[in-house]
């Protein structure tokens, strides 16, 4: 199946191409500004679905938009009609196509010509009419509120928000590509003459720089989102990708002694938190239990045994634990314990706590095992 993609090097275009190579039996046809008007001709016949992605919403002059959105489409139809070629034709409009502006006008025409073009002759049409789009590979400081916040903040330069309390309606890029895949495959979510990406996120842009804020103070917090809110994922991994490519890592603070170092990894309010342990060679850690205070210890490096005893009881439980073999165990509530290293080399272990560190409530208390 030929695939024709119009627009592939922009934003929606390089993610939708990126996920057609996923999909099996298929040849893209990338149509760029590099491809002259006689390949792209070629491509209108080969072609056995059109994606038309590309336009034009930037123009120095505003008489562009006329040429660059409803020009390029009267190119394509006449050539796909001049081909005798039917094939569906899928076009990314906007929600702007209802406003009386010149982008919005040039939006409109072209949906009017691509629906008087499936009137005419008989191709199935699909016009998307999308709001703002998110995601990775968006061209920050252009026409983008989200990759321009993501990609100042990340690398510590200023924003402007002239009025947070504005709402936005929003699609992530990734809902935008399943949704033209479902297309592609004749299943597309469409109402009258219109479609449109069934996931939707509704927020203001004081809501959304403070999300994007959030994400930057979790490194030094050593925190990370609520995973839980779908936008909130979805932005992160966004932020993600507008990081500085000499900044993807981050320290962590080591608190360091003669018995090794025990270090804050992960912190979750509402999953608790997981650090990691070293212990050095014959060295035994813990030695206190908890009231509330649940763990999980998970060692995956060394040789070790991690001792139970229940409080005002004399029977001390053993679990012997290596990296070679991996393995969970609980520390439950009421039971003093300890993990001793019996190895020649540093032990590591994973330890997941159900809840922050509270120095002002550590709910730990010394006994001996």
């Amino acid at each position: 199946m030929k695939i024709l993609v119009t627009g592939a090097k922009g934003f929606i275009g390089r993610n939708l191409v990126a996920e057609l190579k996923n999909q099996n039996d298929i040849e893209i046809l990338r149509c760029s500004r590099e491809t002259s008007m006689v390949q792209l001709d070629a491509y209108c016949q080969e072609a056995d679905f059109v994606f038309h992605l590309a336009g034009v919403n930037r123009p120095q002059d505003p008489s562009e938009f006329m040429d660059g959105n409803y020009g390029l489409t009267g190119y394509i139809l006449e050539n796909l009609k001049k081909h005798q070629n039917t094939c569906p034709i899928l076009i990314s409009s906007s929600i702007q196509a209802e406003l009386d502006n010149p982008y919005g006008i040039s939006k409109k025409a072209s949906e009017d010509l691509i629906i008087s073009y499936g009137e005419e002759t008989g191709a199935k049409v699909l016009v998307y009419r999308l709001p703002n789009v998110f995601g990775k590979w968006c061209k920050p400081n252009y026409n983008s509120a989200v990759a321009t916040f993501c990609h100042n903040i990340a690398s510590n330069l200023p924003i402007t928000i002239n009025d947070p309390s504005v709402t936005m309606k929003l699609v992530y890029i990734d809902d935008v590509v399943e949704e033209f895949i479902q297309a592609l495959n004749g299943k597309e979510n469409k109402l009258n003459d219109y479609c449109a990406i069934p996931i939707a996120h509704r927020t203001t842009l004081g809501e959304i720089v403070e999300i994007i804020e959030s994400f930057k103070r979790s490194r030094e917090e050593r925190s990370v989102p609520n995973m839980n809110d779908p936008f909130t994922k979805k932005l992160y991994s966004t932020y993600l990708s507008y990081l500085p490519e000499d900044q993807f890592s981050y320290e962590l603070k080591m608190n360091v002694d003669n018995r090794g170092s025990f270090t804050e990894f992960l912190k979750t309010p509402e999953r608790g938190q997981v650090s990691i342990n070293v212990s050095k060679p014959g060295i035994t850690k813990g030695n206190h239990w908890h009231h509330t205070k649940n763990e999980k210890f998970l060692v995956v490096s060394g040789t070790g045994v991690i001792r139970f005893r229940k409080v005002d009881t004399e029977e001390i439980i053993e679990y012997f634990v290596s990296g070679d073999k991996l393995e969970v165990v609980d520390i439950p509530t009421g039971y003093t314990h300890n993990i001793e290293n019996l190895g020649e080399t540093n032990m590591v272990t994973v330890m997941w706590a159900n809840e922050l560190f509270d120095p002002e409530k550590p709910d730990t208390y010394f006994l001996e095992v």
